[in-house]
């Protein structure tokens, strides 16, 4: 119970007080947009740039690690792609839509705090691993895949179409905040005191900021019908993805306990609102994406309590 009150709780008291915010109208549309713009393009590419810099990159990017989480999210494209398109007859581009849904956790806003509250700033090193490629891979892998089903599998001008989906994902300021981090990194350039100083309050306002504008985001996604193909998609976000990723983690590639720890959790979180934006961004199965979202977020409270439990 004390995982519930003190760990989860509090990151999702701050999601329900932007979504209550924007339920009574002190909280509008463009106030919630402006408060995202602020968290997602300026203080959390500020976030990953302070963290990625000074992170032990040869410690932080272990194999077992990374194969665990990733292998974790893929099966969970598959399993609600599959669904989707077999058992729910949904057509081809939806069902690429609806997997993503399976495929994107919400690895930032929900996974960094929750891994910081229950185990301390020292064990997040494998999540921003993770995250430092989460963002390039995954939207790499749905832009091609919606490609293809949008083209039934004959995609043509191949490298003319990776071109621009590597310049569209190299152009986020989330990516950009990451590039640079690593690239002080590797450099070995210090950062002067007073711009670290400044570095640090910006880094520390993009959580709160980008939870509180989250809930008022998600007050926009109401659920609408389907109930059986958002199930399917909170599933394999919630149950799937966890599960693979936790096997994998500690049967097969038996990692140490702060990597077992970052690797579930991170898995563990539900879809991003990129989820909804993805199908939004090529307007099919928007609804379900939508739902799927603001479901799974919810019941991620319960989830995550017992993925907790199962960790050392």
């Amino acid at each position: 119970m004390s995982a519930l009150l003190d760990v989860i709780l509090p990151v999702f008291l701050l999601i329900g007080f932007g979504y209550a915010a924007a339920q009574m109208g002190w909280f509008s549309e463009p106030h919630v947009d402006g408060v995202m713009r602020f968290a997602q393009n300026f203080a959390l590419p500020v976030l990953l740039f302070k963290s990625i810099s000074a992170l032990d990159l040869s410690q932080a990017y272990n194999p077992g690690l990374m194969l665990s989480f990733y292998a974790g999210a893929f099966a969970g494209f598959g399993f609600a792609f599959a669904g989707a398109r077999l058992i729910f007859k949904r057509p081809l581009t939806d069902s690429v839509a609806i997997g993503f849904a399976g495929l994107f956790s919400n690895t930032l806003l929900l996974g960094l705090p929750i891994t910081e509250r229950a185990y301390g700033t020292e064990a997040l090193a494998g999540n921003y691993a993770i995250i430092s490629i989460h963002a390039p891979l995954l939207y790499t892998f749905g832009i091609l895949m919606m490609e293809w089903a949008r083209s039934r599998g004959q995609v043509s001008n191949l490298p003319s179409l990776l071109r621009d989906v590597g310049r569209g994902v190299i152009t986020q300021p989330l990516v950009i905040g990451i590039l640079c981090g690593f690239a002080v990194n590797l450099s070995g350039i210090p950062v002067p005191s007073f711009a670290a100083s400044a570095v640090d309050m910006m880094a520390r306002s993009g959580i709160p900021a980008a939870l509180f504008g989250l809930g008022g985001v998600l007050f926009r996604y109401r659920p609408e019908g389907d109930k059986s193909t958002i199930a399917m998609a909170c599933a394999a976000s919630l149950v799937i993805h966890p599960a693979v990723a936790y096997g994998l983690a500690h049967y097969v590639f038996k990692l140490d306990t702060a990597s077992l720890r970052s690797v579930t959790v991170t898995a563990a979180m539900a879809p991003g609102v990129n989820a909804y934006m993805f199908a939004h961004m090529y307007g099919v199965g928007k609804r379900v994406a939508a739902s799927t979202v603001l479901i799974a977020t919810a019941l991620s409270i319960f989830t995550t309590w017992g993925w907790l439990h199962l960790l050392p």
